[in-house]
């Protein structure tokens, strides 16, 4: 193959967020995704394990349903066996010789492509396959599954040439360089159910960087991978680059994470199976290549705080949003909240008018603002938190359930007495919010409760007029979360400008959304030339 490259220090497009549709009344963008909605609804894709460039449809099968109608098959996916997991692994070592040594240009290409195709022509179906698939509502789709994993697409990219244009400096008489390469294996990309974008950074990050991945996809976001990987292919990602390995995690990950050839693994997910994967990782140290690189982002119990000077009802909107958007099926939703007794009776009065006025249902509805918790797992966990509320805390609203038609579990407001009532330290995963209600005065302890409480540090917020308690707060909940917001919701971090990403119990704070993520994928080499070597062995100080 020619190893011919042009010349050129080549710019990029302008990298700028994608800009979020309203899918207003009447828009024209609401009628094009009503129509592409329906058409998907009579559609059931099968959903092939896909092995450098081949499909493969000889494992179990499985039906996808839609959560806010779980009656309804969206697709149905087959399993990989431990054959073609190992085939995978094995062909991707041989797409790895060819893809880590093309440009970064070369890759970049590609990425833009799929961005512009997500951001055009496959926008309504990235989109109607998450609402269908996951039950997003419209809103919570566009941001994510259009906006979000486009703005993934571009602004690695940009981060790409940046950390590629990061130099040593040379001395007289040499030249310095960094080489950026490819990690030697491969990479394990396990994404989550919840953020169709997390699904197609998790294995494009480190392709972009020359890796080759295999991807083991959620099941139960199985509909949004499948035409993700669809778009990929489109763009012009070569054969065997990213490998499609969807089935059961246990036998996959004991095939992965024991490999020879594992340089690293990209992961989202929960807090206990990251900590058995890093586990099974120590175990096998002696048998790597190389020390696996280990990013990940986990739970969270995410805090709102309010100080007495707080904003009343910009507080209680945050509150609402931050907690119940998505049914609360966020790694940074919020979950828990701290309220000053002088504000808490218009506080729960507002917030308990909103609850009331959410509308929860079928996500082709536009009106709602909710849809279905993602499966029955989920329904029966945040259902069994919500009889424990009911017997040890007070419901002041929702508190309601129903796993008929479809998994709903209604926007909940909890009060609890004690701050370390388990509502308040275990991730739920849910439309669950509880709140502890604080004496005014205690403000300097509260601060110390809600660093304490829970082991993750994800997201958290404070809401304050006064200057000097937010730059209390600020220092006082340094390590409580890697994303802190101030007077606005715990959610919604966007690329480029809110990296996300948490410690403690919440992950290895890799910042998705920035260049720190890429460097994790790259493996770097110095390298130094001298022009006119010496030719004498002697020092002058030993003349």
């Amino acid at each position: 193959m020619s190893t011919y490259s042009p010349n050129g220090v080549r710019q990029l497009p302008a990298t700028v967020n994608e800009p979020v549709r309203s899918y207003a009344p009447g828009s024209p963008e609401r009628a094009s995704l009503q129509s592409r909605l329906k058409a998907m609804e009579g559609d059931r894709p099968d959903i092939a394990v896909v092995v450098n460039g081949e499909e493969i449809r000889r494992g179990k099968a499985t039906n996808a349903v839609s959560p806010h109608k779980h009656q309804h098959v969206t697709a149905t996916w087959h399993h990989a066996t431990a054959d073609d997991v190992r085939r995978a692994i094995d062909t991707g070592k041989e797409a790895w010789k060819e893809w880590s040594e093309w440009t970064w240009e070369e890759r970049a290409a590609v990425f833009l492509k799929a961005a512009d195709l997500l951001a055009g022509p496959w926008r309504d179906t990235i989109n109607a396959a998450t609402m269908l698939g996951q039950s997003k509502t419209v809103y919570q789709s566009e941001i994510d599954a259009a906006c979000e994993m486009t703005d993934f697409f571009r602004f690695n990219v940009a981060f790409a040439r940046e950390l590629c244009a990061e130099q040593p400096i040379s001395g007289p008489g040499m030249w310095n360089q960094s080489e950026y390469r490819a990690l030697e294996g491969f990479v394990y990309a396990v994404t989550p159910f919840n953020f169709t974008a997390i699904g197609g950074n998790l294995p494009t990050a480190p392709a972009l960087m020359g890796n080759v991945v295999l991807w083991k996809p959620a099941s139960s976001a199985m509909l949004s991978a499948w035409y993700t990987l669809q778009l990929l292919h489109e763009a012009g990602l070569p054969k065997g680059v990213i490998n499609f390995v969807p089935g059961d995690p246990a036998l996959i990950s004991d095939i992965a994470l024991k490999h020879r050839d594992l340089a690293g693994v990209h992961f989202t997910g929960s807090t206990g199976v990251f900590n058995s994967m890093w586990s099974t990782i120590g175990q096998n140290m002696a048998n790597y290549r190389s020390y696996p690189r280990i990013v990940g982002e986990t739970g969270g119990k995410d805090f709102i705080l309010a100080h007495p000077s707080a904003d009343v009802q910009a507080f209680a909107v945050a509150c609402i949003r931050g907690a119940f958007e998505y049914q609360g099926q966020k790694c940074s939703a919020a979950s828990r909240i701290y309220v000053p007794k002088s504000l808490w009776p218009e506080v729960k009065a507002r917030m308990v008018a909103m609850i009331d006025e959410i509308k929860m249902g079928d996500v082709n509805d536009f009106s709602n603002f909710m849809g279905a918790v993602i499966d029955q797992k989920a329904f029966d966990r945040i259902t069994g938190y919500l009889a424990d509320a009911k017997a040890n805390a007070t419901i002041i609203a929702g508190g309601k359930a129903d796993g008929s038609t479809g998994w709903f579990v209604g926007p909940t407001l909890v009060e609890t007495k004690d701050p370390n009532y388990r509502l308040m330290c275990e991730e739920i995963f849910g439309p669950i919010l509880t709140a502890y209600v604080y004496d005014d005065a205690k403000w300097d302890e509260t601060l110390r409760v809600v660093d304490a409480t829970s082991p993750y540090a994800l997201t958290g917020a404070v809401f304050a007029q006064d200057r000097a308690a937010v730059k209390q707060a600020h220092a006082a909940l340094r390590h409580a979360a890697g994303n802190f917001y101030i007077n606005d919701k715990c959610t919604g971090a966007v690329v480029g400008q809110q990296p996300f990403g948490g410690a403690r119990a919440s992950g290895t704070n890799d910042k998705a959304g920035s260049k720190l993520n890429l460097t994790r994928w790259v493996n770097a080499r110095t390298v130094k030339e001298t022009f006119v070597p010496a030719k004498d062995y002697k020092y002058p100080h030993m003349g």
